[in-house]
């Protein structure tokens, strides 16, 4: 394994962190927690963005390399490991109240950055293995409607009204919570019975994509309380609700209050970078396998996450994606520096409106 794929493996620290979590007690169960949400972005805030690409021989070596894809299957197994691990710790209540809420945040961390944002990389490819595997690590956080919406919603209609996932301007993260949840959840049944009837289904039929996935959730459920007991059970809806919730913070630092130009007719300019918040932040880029050059991702969904680049017209985030997690739910902190960002690109945008537009004088 070359330098370059091993820092990938670098969040398997977390996980180890989880599973010491899961069968200790006292301060040692924050320990993961501490390392996510304060270590990192403090380290953050003192390290500069790496803006580098690699270079075409380079990227061509890299999308070679099996490793990157390997890393990326092992973590499925690994993650009903230490589900398995979470719900065999939590059965019962002997043991301190703060233990139990350390255990189910730190499993809500697994169910984030590993169900939902592996999931996500593993979602976008084509290959029918690698998309079984995006579906399995959607399950162990309860969001498989996620896999269709996404793809087939989000990534259309990103950056416009018309997408639950983009935040707007001015909005604060606790009430886009209540949007993009609600309507994205809505949005995957509309996609999926339209996709149904398209191939001549009954919507109410096990063709129906979100009708299988809402049917595999509860099944899944039902066999935790079988085995692990009725409270294990609740503790892992709501170890799933946390890292829903993580997701959907996500969503919210990546797109708030930008907007594709309309070009009539309920039709969108084509989703460029400049249309998706970045960060070149060295730990978070790893921590969630590139998930924070989101500007690449959304230019070209297709290109997996080793090889997404930098781009110069991208908007930059002041820092990583986890201090800027902490840094949403804090509306008014994050107004100030996120809305003045937005008016100087807005400004910018007008500066070269006017250069292009400005009559040729001789």
């Amino acid at each position: 394994m070359s330098f370059r794929s091993y820092k990938y493996a670098s969040p398997l620290l977390i996980y180890a962190g989880a599973l010491v979590s899961f069968f200790s007690h006292g301060w040692i169960i924050w320990l993961p927690l501490l390392y996510t949400w304060a270590f990192i972005p403090l380290l953050e805030l003192f390290l500069n963005p790496d803006n580098t690409n690699l270079t075409q021989a380079e990227e061509d070596l890299v999308k070679k390399d099996k490793v990157y894809d390997l890393l990326l299957y092992a973590i499925v197994p690994l993650q009903y490991i230490a589900l398995a691990c979470f719900l065999f710790s939590v059965q019962s209540f002997q043991q301190p109240t703060i233990d139990i809420v350390g255990k189910v945040l730190v499993m809500g961390l697994l169910c984030g950055t590993f169900g939902i944002n592996v999931g996500h990389e593993l979602g976008h490819r084509v290959n029918p293995f690698e998309q079984t595997l995006a579906r399995l690590l959607l399950l162990s956080s309860l969001y498989m409607h996620f896999f269709i919406e996404h793809n087939k919603g989000h990534h259309k209609r990103v950056a416009t009204p018309a997408d639950p996932s983009s935040a707007r301007f001015g909005e604060m993260v606790y009430a886009f919570f209540f949007r993009t949840i609600f309507y994205s959840y809505a949005s995957a049944w509309e996609i999926a019975n339209r996709d149904t009837r398209k191939k001549g289904y009954s919507i109410f039929s096990l063709h129906n994509e979100m009708l299988l996935y809402q049917l595999i959730q509860l099944g899944f459920v039902g066999l935790i309380l079988i085995l692990f007991g009725w409270l294990s059970a609740i503790l892992f809806i709501v170890a799933a609700l946390n890292g829903i919730l993580l997701l959907e913070t996500v969503n919210y630092i990546e797109h708030y209050g930008l907007e594709r130009k309309s070009i009539g007719d309920g039709m969108y300019e084509r989703a460029m970078p400049e249309h998706s918040w970045n960060s070149n932040h060295v730990i978070g880029r790893v921590m969630l396998f590139e998930l924070s050059r989101h500007s690449d991702h959304h230019y070209l969904a297709s290109r997996k996450y080793q090889v997404l680049r930098h781009h110069q017209g991208s908007p930059q985030m002041p820092t990583g994606y986890p201090g800027m997690m902490i840094l949403a739910l804090f509306p008014p902190a994050w107004f100030y520096i996120m809305n003045r960002r937005i008016k100087t690109l807005q400004g910018k945008l007008s500066s070269e409106i006017m250069t292009e537009h400005a009559p040729l004088t001789s």
